[in-house]
């Protein structure tokens, strides 16, 4: 009985990781025949599963080399593939090649970053930081964007098509000129050593665990309410987090280098 019990332990994180990994191959169906609203929200959906495979695998202490492996094949139909196409049938097939090598470039570089991942992962210790941004948070990015589109229609029933992709050229001009911008600056940041805070460290069984349950449901509640908003705002923090961080790093030594001259050069006044 216990031996039963616990293969299906096992089994239970890597169906939320199969969960991830089949709604990035729908979003990247949805993609191609052109419904890019499901697509992104299919894509959310991944992000989900993605965040509680690893959180059941840690708590039920199940985790395993063939989880790491599954989970990271899944990150990249999700996190990189998917994304990469969806914005390609969106912004960056009217660039001919160099909408093909960006859409590219942004598949290599979260296959790099999750690559890089697995090589820390097999440690077996649970990092504070990651290094670059995590394909989740960049594919993220991403599906706010094709979101935010409900927020400059009329019709708040109406989905993002092939059909509609005139008047989101006209009502968010800006998004197809720094849309290739900013999958470029995010590839880059996934392959970067910018550090990136973990939430796997959190620990539900602390004293703090209600006023983390309540920040929780309150943010649940947010996103229900205001989803576009909520995406879009979490996911750009998070990316300006690392660079933040990374620059206040420099910043300090820079300081400390400066201030240490300073001192050198009075001393020998």
């Amino acid at each position: 009985m216990s031996e039963k019990l616990k293969k299906g332990i096992y089994i239970m994180p890597s169906l939320f990781t199969c969960g991830n990994i089949s709604c990035g191959c729908l979003s990247v169906i949805s993609s191609i025949n052109g419904n890019f609203t499901k697509a992104a929200w299919l894509l959310i959906f991944a992000i989900a599963f993605d965040m509680m495979d690893g959180r059941i695998a840690r708590l039920t202490k199940t985790t395993s080399e063939f989880g790491v492996q599954l989970d990271s094949l899944s990150d990249l139909t999700s996190f990189g593939i998917a994304p990469s196409i969806m914005i390609y049938q969106l912004v960056l097939n009217s660039m001919g090649k160099i909408g093909q090598s960006i859409a590219v470039l942004f598949v290599l570089c979260s296959a790099l970053r999750l690559a890089k991942f697995n090589i820390r992962a097999n440690d077996k210790e649970v990092h504070s930081f990651f290094m670059g941004l995590p394909t989740p948070a960049s594919a993220g990015l991403l599906i706010s964007f094709v979101l935010s589109y409900e927020l400059f229609i009329a019709d708040p029933g109406q989905s993002l098509t092939f059909k509609t992709i005139p008047i989101l050229m006209k009502s968010m001009p800006v998004f197809f000129k720094t849309m290739p911008v900013v999958m470029m600056l995010l590839s880059l940041l996934m392959v970067s050593n910018v550090p990136y805070i973990s939430f796997k460290k959190m620990e539900f069984s602390k004293p703090k665990v209600f006023r983390l349950l309540i920040l929780m449901v309150f943010l649940i509640w947010l996103i229900i309410t205001f989803p576009q908003n909520i995406i879009f705002i979490f996911f750009t923090l998070y990316a300006f987090s690392g660079i933040f961080t990374y620059a206040t790093k420099y910043w300090k030594i820079f300081k400390r280098i400066y201030s240490s001259k300073v001192e050198k050069k009075n001393n020998g006044n």
